[in-house]
């Protein structure tokens, strides 16, 4: 059986257009798409490819979801998010009709699977704990531990931090499948994952970023311009990304 794990596409059409296109080559049995869908630029038109794949895809709900439901429902906000945040889900959201609202409700958290081969495999958003646990390569063992305590998966596939690994704790593999959409990268592009009964190969795919560029500014979504210069045309470090979310750990 072969998986291909799509994470955090965060509404950017072309970026997952362009692995799309390069899974018709692959030929996957199955897609699971790990959460973050929305929000993004392009929420409703990224849903709705998704859609039309039928019964190749699987999903898994991330905090992204969770959100942008929350918000569509008419419901308060989580406190910690800044305003800047509340008004790109609050402007996702304004962008599902009805059904993509209750497609995306009915979104499990996570995703349990095997693979001859490779074994048991959870897929989930952030840790098998919840869809907001943030963990990196410079994470200490001992909090890594509080994360996957009774995991009986043999192997872990998260997304969340937007940002390639591999890792393990104890007995359980941990991968982190990247970002489609907001990678934290050396360099531009979609990132994810290949499972097989062989290997685990992790994935860059290209794709006209300029373009793309172009059709986030056109989108109407608020913070339209920061998301085309700073997660398309270029991105954010690993090693930035990994400074930032461990400073936040140690606070």
């Amino acid at each position: 059986m072969r998986i291909a794990a799509l994470y955090d596409i965060h509404g950017n059409l072309p970026a997952l257009d362009a692995v799309l296109a390069e899974l018709e080559e692959v030929q996957p049995d199955l897609i699971v798409i790990g959460g973050d869908v929305v929000p993004g630029p392009m929420p409703r038109q990224t849903l709705e490819r998704l859609i039309q794949l039928g019964e190749r895809v699987r999903f898994i709900r991330g905090n992204g979801e969770r959100d942008v439901l929350t918000a569509f429902d008419g419901l308060p906000f989580d406190p910690i998010l800044g305003e800047q945040v509340r008004a790109t889900i609050g402007w996702s959201a304004g962008q599902l009709e009805q059904s993509g609202r209750d497609f995306v409700a009915q979104w499990p958290g996570q995703l349990a699977l095997s693979v001859d081969g490779l074994g048991s495999i959870l897929f989930c958003h952030a840790t098998p704990r919840n869809d907001m646990d943030i963990f990196t390569p410079k994470t200490p063992q001992e909090r890594l531990k509080t994360f996957f305590s009774g995991v009986e998966a043999q192997i872990v596939v998260c997304g969340h931090t937007h940002m390639q690994f591999e890792m393990r704790v104890d007995s359980v593999r941990i991968l982190n499948g990247g970002s489609v959409g907001m990678p934290y990268a050396d360099r531009p592009g979609a990132y994810w994952l290949l499972l097989d009964s062989q290997r685990v190969e992790f994935h860059r795919t290209e794709y006209d970023l300029e373009k793309a560029a172009q059709q986030v500014r056109e989108s109407g979504y608020p913070q339209a311009d920061e998301f085309a210069d700073e997660n398309l045309l270029k991105v954010p470090s690993a090693e930035e990304a990994m400074e930032y979310f461990e400073s936040l750990a140690s606070k």
